[in-house]
């Protein structure tokens, strides 16, 4: 199977460094032109040197703000494809989360990508063609104890996407989430440390990150950003035309009774 998106434009928010570059990179690769986010001119900069590869396009700006968002448009005005990455995470007691706290996280994980699909999807089902990607994660389904306001956010984005495909439906346009398990990331290793001694060197630390609050994933280690950017590259292919509305798992596998 190869996947040919020459001609395609696409947008990966939150593209300067982990899951997001490693999308943007794939993307690419396919033949897309890929607009390159993150908050700052600096950082889509340096992101877009160490990506390297393909037709990217600069596309700086805070989209969890009106203002960003109009940045992001005026740089791609239109796109074929986009994809909802940007997300923030961390470790946190749950009755030590206060209201601010919830909100900064519905407001960065879910309303920004909310804001954009409002934005981009108008324009795509007008042209009978487009892909709409939001990066979930295992966490929807399984909410980490400690860090249950992340789960929410990851939670609300499942029902965000199912919304959304059937706002779409018959268009040519689909929508899905993408359901990703813990991924080797530099913040995931820093969360990592968070909850395992510090004084492991990384391998052991995986290791019993995994058993200690991971022991659902069959897998049995972090997923590599690249594994999560194969699949969200299919789906933004023609040959992923029959998957909509859908939450495809990419989280390593779960044992039994954990998902439905």
């Amino acid at each position: 199977m190869r996947i040919d998106l020459s001609g395609k434009t696409a947008l990966v928010t939150g593209s300067t460094q982990g899951i997001g570059a490693a999308i943007a990179e794939g993307l690419a690769l396919a033949g897309a032109r890929v607009g390159i986010n993150g908050r700052t001119e600096s950082s889509v900069a340096m992101a877009m040197e160490q990506i390297g590869v393909g037709d990217l396009i600069e596309a700086p700006g805070d989209v969890t703000s009106d203002e960003g968002c109009a940045a992001v448009l005026d740089a791609l005005p239109q796109v074929d494809i986009l994809v909802n990455n940007l997300g923030i995470f961390g470790a946190r007691p749950a009755l030590e989360i206060d209201d601010a706290e919830w909100r900064r996280y519905f407001e960065v994980n879910v309303l920004a990508a909310v804001r954009l699909t409002r934005t981009y999807l108008p324009g795509m089902i007008e042209r009978d063609w487009g892909r709409i990607q939001y990066i979930a994660s295992d966490s929807a389904v399984a909410i980490p104890v400690e860090m249950i306001h992340y789960g929410m956010t990851k939670t609300a984005l499942l029902g965000v996407s199912r919304g959304f495909a059937k706002a779409a439906a018959g268009t040519g346009v689909t929508v899905n989430s993408v359901l990703a398990g813990p991924t080797h990331t530099g913040g995931v290793e820093e969360f990592v440390y968070q909850l395992v001694d510090k004084e492991l060197p990384w391998e052991e630390a995986q290791r019993a990150f995994m058993r200690e609050h991971r022991p659902q994933s069959l897998l049995q280690r972090l997923i590599e950003p690249e594994e999560i950017a194969n699949m969200v590259v299919y789906l933004s292919s023609p040959f992923a035309s029959a998957t909509t509305g859908g939450a495809v798992r990419v989280d390593g596998g779960y044992v039994d009774s954990i998902l439905p």
